[in-house]
């Protein structure tokens, strides 16, 4: 036997798996290292957050397994075959917002789930991967960067989804698939006289929107200028929030020694409000480390997008990582009473299912798009 053909160490070890690996699984380690990470991280404040339920924890690890299988076989897809399936998988998405609105289930005054009998989901989540792909597809068939015209479809594009969601209602959602829609044709290269004119009509139209806003969503938006003006009522989640946080100072109150989030002075604290959690516990040392992980993998997708080799990806990945941080900054900025509570999870920590799904899926997209690109000659 040829020991030399034996790895020998870490490093060689390493080199093998590098080797070996690629080819029979599309996969990116660092990502997927990170995403491990981030995940481990959040069972860990998810666990506190919860009154130790091993149910929960049980079922969101499913849910995980669930996201990362969903994840594995999506990165196996070539892109070709994604961009193909942009316009299908759109279309269905439309469908069943169309069928929420006509049967979905009806919980909390919402009406945004469809029960199928073997699954429960929010057909709203599927159209933050749908839209970006459709806009991706829509604009990679035609020269960059869009004109006039083909910047108002892109427009219409995402303005039918997000009406449909808004009217369920699920401002939060809307919002960040408009976002969807706004990013990819940002990335594509239009001017920022155009950029400049869409953000003024935004602003201009804004106070329309307050007449077609549900009183609670008012009741948000006023409390975002002074949740002092109502502590036990619409500002109760964010001063609770904030008091939670600052009461973790540097270094936190320990694992499962919060008293807002276990006394239940903290609302939905394993939720949308589990950034609040995480900061009473682990203080502003644990809040860093795992801000540093959502960093790593922020920067990760934005190189992978910067190693696209063709528009299409180069557009879905950009945008969908940008998207992740929108999540991420619009969770952290309403906790911390920066931004309205929307109602945004934060991302792969929060407790919940389908948002987790989609996000995994979306990063399937990305290791895609990045292992299966063609090694060019030097």
């Amino acid at each position: 036997m040829d020991n030399s053909a034996l790895p020998t160490g870490i490093d060689g070890i390493s080199r093998k798996i590098r080797a070996i690996l690629p080819a029979r699984i599309h996969l990116d380690l660092p990502l997927l290292v990170a995403l491990l990470l981030l995940c481990g991280y959040g069972l860990l404040v998810l666990f506190s957050a919860t009154d130790q339920d091993l149910n929960k924890l049980y079922r969101q690890l499913i849910r995980f397994g669930i996201g990362f299988a969903v994840m594995i076989v999506i990165a196996q897809i070539p892109p070709l075959k994604l961009q193909r399936w942009s316009l299908p998988l759109f279309g269905i998405g439309l469908a069943m917002l169309v069928s929420v609105l006509v049967m979905g289930e009806i919980g909390k005054g919402a009406q945004r789930w469809l029960d199928l009998g073997i699954v429960r989901f929010q057909p709203s989540e599927v159209l933050k991967v749908a839209v970006p792909m459709m806009i991706a597809w829509y604009l990679t068939e035609r020269p960059l960067p869009p004109s006039g015209p083909r910047i108002l479809w892109t427009v219409v594009l995402t303005a039918v989804p997000v009406i449909l969601i808004a009217r369920q209602p699920d401002l939060g959602t809307a919002l960040l698939v408009a976002s969807t829609g706004v990013i990819v044709l940002f990335l594509a290269g239009i001017k920022w006289r155009l950029i400049a004119l869409l953000g003024v009509s935004a602003v201009a139209l804004a106070p329309l929107l307050w007449y077609f806003m549900r009183p609670y969503q008012r009741e948000r938006a006023l409390s975002f200028l002074n949740p002092e003006g109502d502590p036990l009522g619409s500002g109760y989640h964010v001063i609770q929030a904030k008091i939670a946080i600052g009461s973790g100072g540097v270094y936190g109150k320990g694992w499962r020694n919060g008293t807002q989030s276990h006394l239940e002075f903290l609302p939905e604290c394993s939720t949308d409000f589990v950034f609040a959690t995480l900061g009473e516990e682990f203080g502003l040392l644990g809040i860093l480390a795992m801000l540093a992980i959502y960093l790593f993998i922020i920067a990760r997708g934005l190189y992978i997008a910067t190693r696209a080799q063709d528009t299409y990806g180069r557009l879905l990945t950009g945008g969908f990582t940008l998207i992740f941080f929108v999540y991420l900054f619009v969770n952290t900025g309403m906790v911390t009473g920066l931004l309205p509570v929307v109602g945004i999870p934060l991302p792969l920590v929060s407790y919940g299912g389908t948002s987790l799904v989609t996000i995994m899926a979306g990063f399937g997209i990305l290791m895609s798009i990045h292992t299966h690109r063609k090694l060019l000659p030097s």
